[in-house]
């Protein structure tokens, strides 16, 4: 029977106090040191390999958690920065810029109370909060309010006005219930497809994707993860495609003016993606949910154009110094999460269930954020049921799930969706529509114009506004003008780096500064956007009809 020796050793590590009074001991068969029994001296050159192994290990251990605390999770959205770090590039904000929002809101707030200078000019009251609402949400940073408190603050005080100036409260009520209805279908649709894709992140399921990126040749490299973020993104919102690409990246390629180009790709392809299926990018969501797009229509439409969008900014970034001059091959890859157990089987059903929705739609009649709701109980269940009495998985689980999506961002929907119905309830979007069509009687003209103005102010709000402008009795179903829209507000936000959510998270992860992007990638987005809409308006005029076998698809036809 084997016998062992235990060897404590009493050191103490001044390193960390996670290390102090903590014996380090070694449990050693003696039979592996056949002359410890000779003397005394064997016996001190053990003991003394022995707590140099465990120094080492300490050491080692030590250099892993100083280097996880000071790096960020592969998934997260920004960089963590340490409090020196902090302290040191910290600016105060201007209080300049505060004082006049605030007293702006106060003066608009005063005369919102006159009643009635309100109801006699209600257009002009609800047009100067809206203004100044907006205006907070364009400046949030060098203000410092969050633009989902000011975008519910604008809602429900423009409604307010809309309950003054309208002839009657009932009349009001009436709007008010009719817009919350149509704004909750979209805000349930998007906590639904949140969570799932939280969930999956959590499960490190899109590693299935990532890991098969192998490539480090340049150009090759640049194609790969563009196109792969094209589809991803198809799927998936571009916000979290780019949340997933952009980590990848950092994998890929070191900290270089090239993975800079990569991350700027990835912005690009992530908006090109979304825009040609109705589940990609919210914009295009909103057109689906509310029947100004179908799905296989539109996805046939946009397909070539998204596709030139982003082949012309690759072919185009090919053709520089810091892509085609790179004479190396990366091989550096930095170590990520596992994947969770069973990670396989819910990344497969979670992608189902975001794919079946518009089969959904189709075989039931019901909106989407039912088929979004009933793929989020299913995957509750799987994952209750593959974890159940884990509970140092809990976080695998959805209640955890549900902790980390995105909530400010669906009230900002909610609050920005609100506001814009406030203004078509009252009429003000119709008189601009009018005036629209007086001044520039060309759609394609206002549809391209749209997409450019995204670059600069939220696309959600603009869609909104031209749904609110324009209604199915003015172009029908799948018209060259709501697919025109649906694609110029999806791609057009990538001419600037602020202009979408993907390029506001890559500004976040790699640090990529504002000028940077306008100097390096803006004239290449702005091409793929003209080449796109080009290659729109040429398909569309050649009148290109869809072939019959798929014409017939029951659950794609008209869905």
């Amino acid at each position: 029977m084997s016998m062992f020796l235990a060897i404590k050793s009493q050191c103490l590590f001044p390193y960390q106090s996670h290390f102090k009074n903590r014996p380090i001991e070694l449990v050693l068969p003696q039979t592996f040191f056949p002359r410890f029994r000779n003397g005394p001296r064997h016996r001190n050159c053990i003991l003394a390999k022995a707590e140099d192994k465990a120094r080492e290990n300490s050491d080692r251990q030590l250099e892993e958690l100083t280097t996880s605390s000071g790096t960020c999770d592969p998934l997260c959205s920004v960089d963590e920065t340490s409090s020196q770090e902090f302290e040191a590039t910290y600016q105060p904000k201007t209080d300049f810029l505060k004082a006049f929002a605030i007293l702006a809101a106060a003066v608009t707030g005063t005369i919102a109370i006159n009643q009635s200078w309100v109801a006699a000019n209600q257009d002009i009251a609800m047009a100067l909060l809206f203004g100044v609402g907006y205006m907070g949400i364009i400046f949030e940073e060098s203000l410092a309010f969050n633009k989902s408190g000011v975008g519910l603050l604008m809602a429900v005080s423009l409604w307010v006005i809309r309950s003054i100036g309208a002839p009657s409260n009932d009349i009001a009520l009436s709007q008010l219930s009719h817009a919350t209805a149509e704004v909750s279908e979209i805000v349930f649709f998007l906590l639904g497809a949140m969570t799932i894709v939280e969930i999956v992140d959590a499960h490190q399921g899109f590693k299935l994707v990532t890991d098969n990126i192998t490539t480090r040749k340049p150009i090759t490299l640049l194609w790969v993860v563009g196109f792969v973020t094209f589809f991803l993104s198809s799927i998936l919102d571009n916000l979290t495609s780019t949340i997933v690409m952009v980590s990848l990246l950092r994998k890929l390629a070191p900290p270089s003016e090239y993975r800079k180009l990569l991350g700027a790709v990835v912005v690009i392809a992530a908006n090109a993606g979304g825009a040609w299926t109705p589940i990609g990018d919210v914009t295009t969501t909103m057109l689906w949910i509310h029947g100004q797009i179908s799905t296989l229509p539109t996805m046939k439409g946009l397909f070539l154009p998204s596709v030139v969008s982003l082949a012309v900014p690759l072919a185009l970034l090919s053709l520089t110094s810091e892509v085609n001059g790179k004479g190396q091959n990366s091989a550096e890859v930095l170590a990520s999460e596992q994947m969770a157990p069973r990670g396989q089987l819910v990344f497969a059903v979670g992608l189902g269930a975001l794919v079946f929705v518009p089969v959904f739609k189709a075989l039931t009649g019901l909106p989407p954020y039912m088929g979004m709701l009933l793929g989020l109980g299913v995957l509750w269940i799987i994952t209750d049921a593959i974890h159940y009495g884990e509970s140092e998985r809990q976080r695998l689980k959805v209640p955890q799930a549900l902790s980390r999506i995105d909530t400010q961002g669906a009230l900002f929907f909610l609050g920005i969706l609100l506001s814009v119905s406030s203004l078509e309830a009252a009429g003000i979007l119709r008189e601009l529509a009018n005036y629209l069509d007086a001044h520039i009687p060309s759609t394609e003209l206002i549809a391209s114009s749209i997409g450019i103005v995204s670059a600069i102010i939220d696309n959600v709000p603009l869609v909104a506004a031209t749904m609110g402008m324009y209604d199915l009795s003015s172009f029908p179903q799948d018209s060259e003008f709501w697919q025109l829209i649906a694609f110029c507000a999806g791609t057009g936000g990538s001419m600037l780096v602020i202009g979408s959510a993907a390029g506001v998270a890559f500004m976040g992860m790699e640090k990529v500064d504002f000028f940077w992007y306008l100097r390096k990638v803006s004239g290449f987005a702005f091409a793929g956007y003209a080449a796109g809409i080009v290659t729109y308006l040429a398909v569309h005029n050649l009148d290109i009809s869809l072939p019959t076998a798929l014409a017939q698809i029951p659950f794609l036809h008209g869905s």
